[in-house]
């Protein structure tokens, strides 16, 4: 009985991700194939839409430029909430323009005040919260809570509620309650088949100290989606480029299915369009089934402007500014393109063609235990040198190499778990970070050590040298016991010391090597060429497939033989593919154009190595090919 009972659970649990994977797709794209375009309304906007003059022609300037399938209409924002009649009116005129609907709530008191949020211990708060959810719930049947569902407050009442707690864990378990008390319960009371989203935005690693619960959150709420915004990475934030890919990547493996969709915003047109564009672009590589754009009056206010051309823009480059800005014909008229929206549109209609042909993404598993924090986002650093990465909450069992950060601290019988993948013949990566977090621990399979000494390096020897000095923590080993890969020095070739960069610890039947990071994460960019490429080869066992490539390269991997190559550097760069031998093209998915092989002498020092060979092409900056193999 116990059996059938669980293949019952079983049935109905799959029937229930195919039902919210068809409720994300539901009423498909007409203008795309691949994916459903939608745009986010604030509620200061929404609150305009009592004017249907200012409606139809802010939508008109918006439409004429960008094909929307959805919107998303706010009701509140800062303590202003949208009337009962606005709300009718605006659905109603969507609906007459053939446009979807939802809902959203930014749970904010003053955006203006460092994003000031409700206060969740506060009865008066609480009351308004609940109000809202209510509120949006009886106009629509979906709604989305924008990234701002976390509690920054503290107030005498909640430095008194949180007692002798963290911050953490007592804003982990109270917004946790507040999701479902105050916002899933009472919205569900009010409309029964109302589907409440979770948005969840990109400082993923810092979430658990404002309350975000990626634990429960997923498993609680209808669905979430996924903040892609990664902006200028120079920024406060420091989020890289490969972000927008990688934490759609991160948040399908949290609750498989149940991931909607990335969000974009108009952050980074200040580095020029190809910035704004990678973001919608990345956010569809990662198979995302819908994207919003943050949002309306960003559409309808940011004016096309020659400073968004920037300098490396010539023909050929992936993303042509002159297509932008060139006349579009539309229901037989001509229409000269006025805003951002025109960006938009031809970003994601070009990589519409190529997203079709792309299978699951798959790539270099790292495991990140739930509310675990340390090495802070360096998985999109890595992404950025040429590792295509895929992070699991989950220790991976069924990989040749598992990256470890210092993220995997928190897993309190990690080093089981790394024994366990070393007895089975498999290897694991283990950040210097993550050495340095529990020496102790990993003593047992290799005694080593990463205090706080620091090395200044330029000199990787064989591998190259770097353009500039960079500060790198000490490993420190026993002679004989573990092996240095690379290794660098001031200078290495010549000098009188060096150091580790990556090291390798046999154990059992497989390697724990140790990857050094430097100081500043970005300093990973400036590891030479062959460095980087040694690396990658170490990692990419599972695939066979890595790059030769300067920093600044990512490799996009899928499951149907197929990858993509993306160049973010402003200025062109050689690029080689190595495989195993055995794959006779690489097919151009674009233009069908054919690469063919050429065999790579195997160096001496790699003597265990099979046959390898290299597909060789050029990319132009910020630019992309993509392949079929």
């Amino acid at each position: 009985m116990e059996m059938k009972n669980r293949s019952i659970l079983f049935k109905f649990g799959i029937v229930t991700i195919l039902l919210f994977t068809i409720m994300c797709q539901s009423a498909y794209s007409k203008a795309y194939k691949n994916f459903k375009v939608s745009v986010y309304v604030r509620a200061y906007e929404v609150e305009k839409m009592k004017d249907l003059q200012w409606l139809e022609s802010s939508w008109n300037i918006i439409s004429q430029q960008l094909d929307v399938d959805k919107v998303y209409l706010e009701t509140h924002r800062d303590l202003l909430i949208v009337d009962d009649a606005t709300l009718n009116q605006a659905k109603k005129f969507f609906k007459d323009h053939g446009i979807e609907t939802a809902g959203g709530i930014t749970y904010t008191i003053d955006e203006s005040n460092s994003f000031e949020t409700f206060c969740y211990s506060n009865p008066e708060h609480r009351e308004k919260v609940r109000e809202i959810a209510e509120h949006t719930a009886k106009h629509f049947d979906e709604f989305i809570l924008d990234d701002f569902f976390f509690t920054s407050c503290k107030s005498d009442i909640e430095i008194k509620a949180k007692g002798n707690q963290s911050w953490s864990e007592y804003r982990l378990k109270l917004m946790n309650e507040a999701g479902r008390d105050l916002v899933l319960n009472p919205a569900k009371k009010v409309n029964p088949k109302v589907k409440v989203i979770i948005k969840y935005p990109n400082w993923y690693d810092h979430f658990q100290g404002l309350g975000f619960n990626l634990e429960k959150g997923p498993q609680m709420f209808d669905g979430m989606w996924t903040g892609t915004e990664t902006r200028d990475p120079g920024g406060n934030q420091h989020l890289q480029n490969y972000l927008s890919y990688n934490i759609i990547r991160f948040f399908n493996n949290l609750r498989p299915g149940y991931n909607g969709g990335g969000w974009v915003d108009s952050g980074g047109l200040n580095l020029g369009m190809d910035r704004y564009a990678e973001q919608l672009h990345l956010t569809m590589l990662a198979k995302a089934p819908e994207i919003i754009l943050f949002a309306f009056n960003q559409l309808l206010d940011i004016k096309l402007s020659p400073k968004f051309n920037t300098p490396w823009q010539s023909p050929g480059t992936s993303f042509d500014y002159s297509k932008v800005t060139a006349p579009i014909k539309k229901n037989g008229e001509t229409v000269e393109p006025t805003t951002m929206a025109r960006i938009a549109d031809v970003v994601l209609k070009q990589t519409d063609k190529i997203v079709g042909k792309l299978g699951n993404p798959i790539g270099i598993k790292s495991y990140k235990p739930f509310h675990s924090n340390g090495d802070d986002f360096l998985q999109n650093y890595l992404g950025m040198i040429g590792l295509p990465m895929d992070i699991y909450p989950t220790f991976p069992e069924d990989q040749k190499v598992v990256l470890l950060t210092a993220q995997a601290a928190k897993d309190s019988i990690i080093v089981d778990k790394i024994k366990k993948q070393l007895q089975r013949g498999g290897d694991v990566v283990v950040t210097t970070g993550l050495l340095k977090s529990i020496p102790d621990k990993l003593s047992e399979i290799s005694e080593l050590r990463c205090n706080d000494l620091k090395a200044l390096v330029n000199d990787f020897g064989y591998y190259g040298k770097s353009e500039r000095d960079l500060l790198i923590p000490q490993v420190l080993y026993y002679t004989n016991d573990a092996w240095e890969m690379v290794s660098a020095g001031r200078p290495l070739v010549g000098g009188v010391s060096g150091f580790p960069i990556l090291l390798r610890a046999p154990y059992s039947s497989g390697n724990m090597y140790v990857l050094t990071i430097p100081d500043d994460l970005g300093n990973l960019y400036d590891y030479p060429r062959e460095a980087l490429t040694e690396i990658r080869r170490i990692l990419s066992k599972d695939s066979g497939i890595y790059l030769n490539a300067p920093s600044k390269v990512a490799l996009f991997l899928y499951d149907n033989n197929t990858l993509l190559v993306e160049n973010f550097n402003d200025e062109p760069v050689e690029v080689s593919i190595i495989t195993k031998k055995g794959i006779d093209n690489m097919i151009d998915l674009e233009d069908d154009k054919i690469l063919k092989p050429i065999p790579l002498n195997v160096p001496f020092s790699r003597a265990n190595v099979s046959p390898q060979q290299s597909f060789n092409l050029s990319l132009l900056p910020h630019s992309y090919k993509a392949y079929k193999y």
